[in-house]
């Protein structure tokens, strides 16, 4: 550690706002939403109440993450009220990073004018593809012009901080229809990309067709190639490639708020099915509006339930989040934050691990390789 360097600054909190909204439901999709767009009103009632419960829990934030759902369904003078409330309970600091999901179909120019406006300095558009079969076939709401024209709208309205997701190992795609979605995405030069896996969740329509052989996925050699020619292609363009499925186009345009959740800063999550953690303590809310809103009118807080970990669940969590960042594991904070000496308890495995070109090892830090990261969740059962 070099002299006068405190790995151990206090960490600051981020605040996570779930608008549990969407016009309707993607086919892949198994975070908590509702369709019923009239209860919009009530559930911000509710959530301002939420905002003032925390207060004493929670003090000063430095990045807002508001999430979904689809946050774009609601109007630009519903966000702005949400951010004055958040402003008004809690003290944000100077150049926080707030951002804010938007589906391609719900915002013009004017609109994300509105938005940088009221303070918002980071856009996550929700492309999943630039190919309108694969769109339809995700059950999304927009086209492939309406996403490349959201990214043009949100460029021109100033924004700096441009995230886009997109979804590969889709039904019938190949890595060379995927590389072409992929430099179409490059082309509009957004700083920063999110590369997801499709994962079928049990209880989403896909996932009941998958279960009815209705569509086969890629062979699992395939998803590999899909995982590794993402990353190779990203990093020749210039991104770097900072945790599994994140792209950067530099450091200081990775996602802040994330990276919270991948070393064991505490953060607030608001609104239904929201999580939020807290030194050893990691409660979640109803993933239900009926019971979100009808605990908070009985002034209290919408928790469905939590957690207590100990030492060696952190130690756990923070190996395996650690594995699937390029930040990698400090060994020395890692000791003393955990009590546990990771080159003494686990130096063979490492040894094999590094052999096998999986990790390395440099500086007193211990780092996935690319590899590594195709195989994250297997790298952390050391």
């Amino acid at each position: 550690m070099s002299p006068g360097h405190n790995h151990d600054q206090p960490q600051i909190p981020g605040l996570y706002i779930h608008v549990p909204f969407c016009k309707s439901r993607c086919a892949y999709c198994a975070f908590y939403s509702t369709t019923d767009t009239d209860r919009i009103e009530c559930f911000l009632d509710a959530l301002y109440r939420e905002i003032e419960i925390h207060r004493q829990t929670f003090s000063a934030f430095d990045t807002i993450y508001i999430g979904g759902g689809t946050p774009s369904l609601l109007d630009p003078s519903q966000i702005e009220t949400i951010l004055e409330q958040v402003h008004r309970s809690y003290s944000i600091l100077p150049k926080a990073e707030i951002t804010m999901e938007v589906n391609p179909a719900d915002l013009d120019y004017k609109a994300m004018k509105a938005l940088k406006k009221m303070g918002i300095n980071r856009v996550s558009i929700g492309v999943q593809s630039l190919d309108d079969q694969e769109l339809t076939l995700l059950g999304r709401r927009h086209n492939a012009r309406q996403a490349m024209d959201a990214i043009e709208d949100a460029s021109k309205a100033g924004f700096t901080n441009i995230s886009i997701d997109l979804i590969y190992n889709l039904p019938g795609q190949t890595p060379g229809t995927w590389q072409d979605t992929l430099l179409e995405a490059l082309s509009l030069a957004p700083s920063h990309l999110s590369c997801y896996e499709l994962e079928i969740k049990p209880d989403t329509p896909m996932g009941r067709k998958y279960k009815n052989n209705e569509f086969h996925l890629p062979a699992e050699e395939t998803q590999r190639t899909f995982f590794m020619k993402t990353s190779e292609i990203m990093e020749k363009a210039g991104y770097i490639h900072y945790e599994v499925s994140n792209f950067a186009s530099g450091m200081g345009m990775a996602s802040r708020h994330n990276q919270k959740y991948w070393d064991h800063t505490p953060y607030l999550g608001l609104g239904p099915s929201a999580h939020s953690f807290k030194k050893n303590q990691r409660w979640w809310n109803h993933a239900s509006l009926e019971d979100y809103l009808k605990t908070i009118k009985d002034k209290k807080p919408p928790i469905q339930a939590s957690e207590t970990l100990d030492i060696e669940q952190l130690r756990m969590e923070a190996l395996f989040l650690g594995l699937r960042t390029k930040k990698g594991i400090d060994l020395e904070r890692y000791h003393r934050r955990y009590g546990y000496d990771l080159i003494k308890e686990k130096g063979p495995v490492l040894s094999e691990l590094t052999e096998q070109g999986l990790i390395e090892i440099t500086g007193g830090i211990v780092r996935p390789t690319r590899s590594g990261m195709a195989v994250a969740d297997t790298l952390a059962l050391i």
